[in-house]
């Protein structure tokens, strides 16, 4: 049976203006030390495209990189962006779901999934194919962020509402928004013996980050497909909604705001 993947946030600016600011070295450090010329790497879930193209330069030269996601229109945009870059090493792109790459076994070195096994129906069986196309001695690589584990200040109220009301919305919609905390556990469960796991965060605590991060959540939580979810699935009003985001807004306007992001990772040798 095919299971579904169901993006929660949508593809709304608010959401792309975050997905934008990743780059390899503030979303994918963990990996960058088993990056070598001449790899190949398939990027699951690439978004559009911005780590992609670090990547790309990592392996370069000799290398060269399959960007792949379920949503055609985030592809377009990738591939723009790549092209605007010019990596000196081919970027090609496809539409594919995780749970059935269409590659065939032993196929890249690296395979990189980053912020999409909380996304899944199955990832468990998401990373055994994530290591079917891996060759022997490759890595398998994710990264997902915790919403349980995120923590700001000061304690704004509508936050932990805010909280709350995405890990049901998420968890109705068929992912694990606590997923940072799992990822070794799937790993082993896909079958990987050899798996190194680690967690960083992303913190944002400058007025220009603290107004970014602010703004684009109290935008995504009105006018992104998350808002659409929310309040089709009885999970909340629009006028709730409404009132998160200006919780967001009063948030943002703190001079001594602060908000972390905790990322779980796995590095898995195929």
């Amino acid at each position: 049976m095919k299971e579904p993947v169901v993006y929660t946030h949508g593809h709304h600016e608010s959401v792309l203006r975050s997905h934008r600011w990743r780059t390899a070295e503030n979303s994918a450090a963990y990996l960058i030390g088993e990056l070598r010329p001449g790899m190949s790497v398939l990027d699951v879930g690439c978004g559009p495209g911005t780590i992609t193209a670090d990547l790309a330069e990592l392996v370069s030269p000799g290398g060269r990189v399959t960007a792949v996601d379920s949503a055609a229109g985030v592809l377009e945009q990738a591939r723009a962006y790549v092209e605007r870059r010019a990596p000196a090493v081919p970027v090609e792109f496809a539409t594919a779901d995780v749970h059935a790459l269409d590659f065939p076994d032993d196929t890249f070195d690296v395979v990189h999934a980053h912020q999409v096994l909380q996304h899944v129906g199955d990832p468990v069986r998401a990373l055994r194919e994530m290591r079917r196309v891996c060759r022997p001695g490759g890595v398998v690589a994710a990264r997902d962020a915790d919403y349980a584990a995120m923590t700001w200040f000061p304690r704004t109220p509508g936050l932990e509402e805010w909280q709350g009301l995405y890990r049901r919305v998420a968890r109705a919609n068929g992912g694990e928004p606590d997923a940072g905390r799992r990822l070794l556990s799937w790993a082993r469960a896909a079958g990987f013996t050899e798996v190194a796991a680690s967690a960083t965060a992303w913190c944002y605590a400058t007025a220009e980050e603290v107004a970014w991060w602010s703004g684009l959540w109290a935008d995504r939580t009105t006018e992104s497909a998350y808002a659409a979810i929310a309040t089709s699935g009885g999970h909340a009003t629009a006028a709730g909604l409404a009132a998160i985001a200006e919780a967001w807004h009063a948030w943002g306007a703190a001079p001594d705001a602060w908000f972390s992001v905790l990322n779980g990772e796995v590095l898995a040798r195929a």
